[in-house]
């Protein structure tokens, strides 16, 4: 298992920086913070985004698997104590917490387990959204301020029940174990590393910085090639 970052680390200040950008600055920002460009650590592929204007969230990650549709094998009491227990697996306590669960169904995303009950529910708790393989469904009546990311939609739960809690799990390429941070928007999610938090701050102000000048210019009437080659003379000056 992966090391971990400590909560603590994660104070209100920080997370409004971080969740005050976009998702692809963060990945931008991480290669500045880490000093490593990489192709891993981020989902692949589009979702449906339950708010696409909502900004970024974040959260450290309550992994499960679920299944939609497969009949019920076990009885009612078994289903509901399992469900009971990602509940309480999901709750903050104080700490922001962000579902990831994947369906393991061959057909995942027959039934959504995500609507407007369990996104109230779930922001209750002191989650900050979910990313999912799965469905979510009950579009415009979802708990806001509760972001969802999802494969499809589908207006039926199905068989919906829980069935692992806490174990890695992977969604749209993406391997996250129990724990991981989060950070996601409309365009997906990427865990920010240990070794990336304590200057992640900084990697998103170089990035902003650097990417002024390209813009600013390209922005001015008369643009051209010089300029842009003075432009990017500019960003390279900046670390």
């Amino acid at each position: 298992m992966s090391k971990k970052i400590d909560p603590k680390l994660l104070t209100p200040e920080l997370i409004e920086t971080l969740t005050a950008v976009d998702t692809p600055t963060i990945c931008n920002a991480l290669e500045v913070a880490t000093g490593v460009r990489t192709n891993q650590g981020f989902t692949r592929g589009a979702f449906h985004a339950a708010h696409p204007n909502m900004r970024s969230v974040m959260g450290f990650a309550r992994t499960a698997t679920l299944r939609t549709a497969r009949p019920y094998t076990e009885d009612p009491d078994t289903i509901q104590a399992r469900r009971l227990a990602w509940y309480e697996h999901v709750e903050g306590k104080g700490i922001p917490t962000f579902c990831v669960i994947q369906d393991i169904d061959d057909e995942p995303g027959l039934g959504a387990f995500w609507g407007e009950v369990h996104s109230n529910v779930l922001k209750g708790l002191g989650a900050t959204g979910v990313l999912t393989n799965g469905a979510m469904r009950d579009l415009g009546m979802l708990a806001e301020g509760f972001q969802i990311l999802a494969s499809t939609i589908s207006p039926s739960h199905g068989f919906a029940q829980i069935m692992t809690i806490g174990e890695p799990v992977q969604i749209h390429g993406l391997v996250i174990e129990d724990g991981d941070l989060i950070h996601a928007d409309r365009h997906g999610a990427v865990i920010i590393p240990p070794d990336g938090l304590a200057t992640l701050a900084h990697g998103i102000e170089v990035v902003t910085a650097k990417e002024r000048p390209l813009i600013e210019a390209a922005q001015r009437p008369g643009f051209s090639i010089e300029h842009l080659k003075n432009a990017m003379a500019q960003a390279e000056d900046i670390h």
